[in-house]
């Protein structure tokens, strides 16, 4: 079955716009694992606007499920996880000052790099992930990169969902059919929501886990979190 892994990133803004400790990052965590959630993400970014590198070690010790750290692999961001030892690093190239991402990696010009990164995160016993686009070629390079996964990057298909829906799952579902030729695991993530996630499931079942974030906390204002965190693993069934 498709793990659902909550990205608590907004959580951590609301809490930071305000000071103090409301809401409080690591509750919602576990409160987020109570109501079924498989694992929880994070994305600390350097100038800390939402997850904090505080946050990233106090949750390591009392989550349950599987704990994901992504971000661009700075040398405090590397440092970070070899501390934390998470249980999945996805590796994202963004820039410091990038409001979210919005591209995946081009694996086969950074090969040299992610190769390195791969071997020194797999010494550590952490699995990793690469942020692509649904491009085989790019899904190709993190192979032999020696990536354990990619994470494919979802925002051209939830932005084509309402238009026509067929064309934009199909970039996809080709990459998805490369990945699992290739032997990774697969991951998806960014702006799949309640809307689109049934139907991208539907055409991709074997995708590992899906990392949802601004959706899922947007819809959890209406419904509740734990009605949220239901309704979204029912789009996983």
């Amino acid at each position: 079955m498709t793990k659902l892994s909550v990205n608590i990133n907004k959580v951590a803004t609301l809490r930071n716009a305000r000071g103090g400790n409301n809401p409080d990052v690591e509750k919602v965590a576990l409160d987020c694992e109570r109501f079924g959630a498989e694992g929880i993400t994070v994305h600390p970014r350097p100038d800390e606007r939402h997850i904090r590198y505080a946050d990233v070690l106090a949750l390591r010790p009392i989550l349950h499920t599987e704990f994901n750290i992504e971000g661009y692999p700075s040398k405090e961001f590397i440092d970070l996880v070899l501390r934390v030892k998470p249980h999945q690093v996805t590796l994202v190239p963004d820039a410091p000052d990038q409001i979210t991402s919005n591209a995946g990696w081009n694996t086969k010009e950074h090969f040299p790099f992610l190769s390195d990164l791969m071997e020194t995160f797999g010494k550590a016993g952490v699995r990793t992930s690469i942020f692509v686009d649904a491009d085989p070629e790019m899904v190709e390079y993190a192979a032999k990169a020696g990536a354990d996964r990619v994470e494919l990057y979802t925002e051209p298909y939830a932005s084509g969902y309402a238009s026509n829906r067929e064309k934009a799952i199909a970039p996809f579902v080709e990459a998805a059919r490369v990945t699992r030729r290739l032997g990774m695991g697969l991951n998806a993530g960014h702006d799949l929501s309640l809307e689109n996630l049934s139907y991208f499931h539907e055409n991709i079942p074997w995708v590992d886990e899906v990392s949802i974030g601004h959706a899922l906390i947007c819809d959890a204002l209406y419904l509740g979190l734990q009605k949220t965190i239901e309704e979204y693993k029912k789009c996983l069934r």
